[in-house]
């Protein structure tokens, strides 16, 4: 983490982050912290007395993104700041009376059961069988694909899966400290499992068993997948579908086009959706999906409530999207 930052509070937020890792927190923080360093240095300052209410008013104001991650930013800095005041560093936190912007509602893309089948179907038409050095690398970012859609995870997890977290004979796969620190074991189902062993059957035949490299889904020998290939698939993928839609701001709505998150969005709403069309509660299936999805808190998966008929939903965003005078 060393030369992380350049401005005069490099040192401060290098103990921060520490501080923060020592507890058990992620390091989200750090992207806040590297815009407050980028726009220090670039306003030349070198002491603290200027880092007044004011200073942090013009930041906002300055800041190129959204006003919901302006909103975020502004949380991370202030607990930056209350920081140096227990260590000490200064006497008062410039944050504590900016007020939060109001923030757009969003309205994810939401993908039906059928697009949700196509769009993986078209994923593994992809998949270039005619060289074995880009079949490997494709069928392992169709398989991550397939974890988001049908187990619902979010992107980083596929990729961080290790070989041994692949239980073939339980149909389980082991989530190690992913967002929130969380670890969890969630069955997956047969056509997955099917799906990752008849992987293993190839990645065996085309690497050597002591390659050593320990991930699940691989891009070569040497190299595990990367974030950015399995987006590059599921673009090409939607494209083929006929579903790229780019995302849209109506008033103090942001409708967003499809993201592979949205096929954990998805995947939830779907999941209610089939509780609720066999007769039994959405409500009392939440507190299983909350754990299967590793929410930290129980609320974040009632969000999904509110979105549970992907045809309605549609519906709303075609309507909004026609008829913005109205609203």
């Amino acid at each position: 983490m060393a030369n992380s930052f350049e401005s005069f509070l490099a040192p401060q937020m290098e103990g921060y982050l520490k501080y923060r890792d020592s507890l058990g927190y992620s390091v989200k923080a750090m992207d806040s912290l590297r815009r407050l360093d980028r726009y220090l240095m670039a306003e030349n300052v070198t002491t603290f007395k200027t880092l007044t209410p004011m200073f942090f008013l013009k930041m906002r104001t300055d800041l190129a993104i959204n006003q919901n991650t302006i909103n975020r930013v502004i949380y991370a800095l202030r607990g930056f700041f209350q920081y140096l005041v227990r260590i000490e560093f200064c006497q008062y936190n410039p944050l504590a009376g900016i007020p939060r912007f109001k923030e757009n509602n969003i309205i994810p893309f939401i993908f039906s059961d059928q697009e949700t089948n196509h769009l993986l179907e078209a994923a593994w038409r992809q998949a270039r069988r005619e060289k074995q050095a880009f079949f490997l690398k494709d069928m392992s970012c169709c398989l991550a694909l397939q974890l988001l859609a049908r187990c619902g995870l979010r992107i980083s997890e596929p990729l961080r899966l290790k070989l041994k977290d692949f239980r073939a004979d339980e149909r389980t796969i082991y989530i190690r400290k992913t967002k929130f620190r969380k670890d969890r074991l969630i069955p997956i189902p047969v056509d997955v499992a099917r799906h990752l062993s008849d992987y293993l059957a190839l990645r065996n035949s085309l690497l050597p068993t002591d390659n050593g490299n320990p991930y699940l889904l691989v891009s070569d020998p040497a190299k595990d997948l990367h974030n950015q290939q399995v987006r590059n698939l599921f673009h090409q993928a939607v494209s083929e579908i006929g579903l790229t839609q780019t995302k849209r701001v109506i008033g103090n709505t942001n409708i967003s086009g499809p993201t592979p998150h949205s096929l954990r969005h998805s995947f939830a709403v779907n999941t209610l959706r089939r509780v609720k069309e066999r007769g039994d509660s959405p409500q009392n299936a939440l507190s299983i999906l909350a754990v299967y999805m590793g929410h930290k808190k129980y609320t974040y998966t009632i969000y999904y409530l509110k979105l549970i008929d992907a045809d309605q939903h549609r519906n709303l965003v075609d309507f909004m999207t026609t008829y913005p005078s109205k609203l």
